[in-house]
């Protein structure tokens, strides 16, 4: 099954068509800058100037930086305010043209993963981490997704956790690796010590990055980067538009 993915982020909004079967990407991905201030009719206009690029009119998968409950954005994080409490879904399909269906935009990187990547026939309980403007979380049982986690929202000193272990707050403060991998050790001890993982994943564009801050990593748990990279939220959007309801 076809089904155009579009990944909404902080700074850029991507897109492109995918093979749901085989997780591949059935063209190169578009990437077109997140309207200033992040708010809903802008970036609907860019997920619809996106289908048109690919002159698209079937279902479309879209990942979100917020938790979503029956297709409504229940906050903001690193968008506008003006998203709260509204049917992005709707929103979304009326601009587009297209079924749209969204999902949380870890939540869509998790299910790349488990279907394609870094979690494929893992056991247990996997957790997902993307470490980029922000921390997006997701967490799978057997394969099973717990939907709309927010765990970088834990708080760290009195802050939000992905205001000290993301790697915007890497590249912010100019942390060194061995710095920048002290503050993320702690915020996953403590995912530890809540979940008892089986598995971590770390995503997001600092998977890239991998060998210079895992190996300085001292949790108990595994620590594997994610397979699919930029393309997880793609591919993941794709797959919810898919299988969720």
């Amino acid at each position: 099954m076809h089904i155009l993915g579009i990944d909404v982020g902080g700074s850029g909004i991507k897109g492109a068509p995918v093979d749901t079967k085989t997780g591949e990407l059935l063209a190169e991905r578009i990437r077109i800058k997140t309207p200033k201030n992040g708010e809903p009719e802008p970036i609907a206009e860019v997920v619809k100037q996106i289908a048109q690029t690919f002159n698209w009119n079937g279902a479309i998968g879209i990942g979100f930086p917020a938790p979503i409950k029956g297709g409504v954005t229940m906050m903001a994080a690193n968008i506008s305010e003006k998203w709260v409490g509204i049917n992005a879904d709707a929103l979304f399909t009326t601009i587009t043209g297209c079924d749209c269906t969204l999902i949380n935009d870890a939540d869509a990187a998790g299910l790349a993963e488990m279907s394609f990547g870094a979690g494929r026939g893992q056991p247990g309980t996997i957790i997902l981490l993307t470490l980029g403007t922000g921390i997006g979380s997701a967490i799978f049982h057997h394969g099973c997704l717990l939907p709309n986690t927010e765990f970088g929202h834990l708080r760290m000193k009195g802050q939000d956790a992905e205001f000290r272990a993301s790697d915007a707050a890497r590249q912010r403060e100019n942390l060194s690796w061995e710095q920048y991998a002290k503050r993320l050790d702690k915020f996953l001890k403590r995912m530890e010590n809540l979940f008892w993982p089986n598995l971590f994943i770390i995503g997001g564009g600092i998977s890239k990055e991998a060998e210079n801050f895992l190996p300085l990593l001292t949790t108990e748990t595994p620590i594997i980067p994610a397979q699919l990279l930029n393309q997880a939220g793609i591919v993941g959007a794709a797959l919810a538009a898919r299988t969720l309801p």
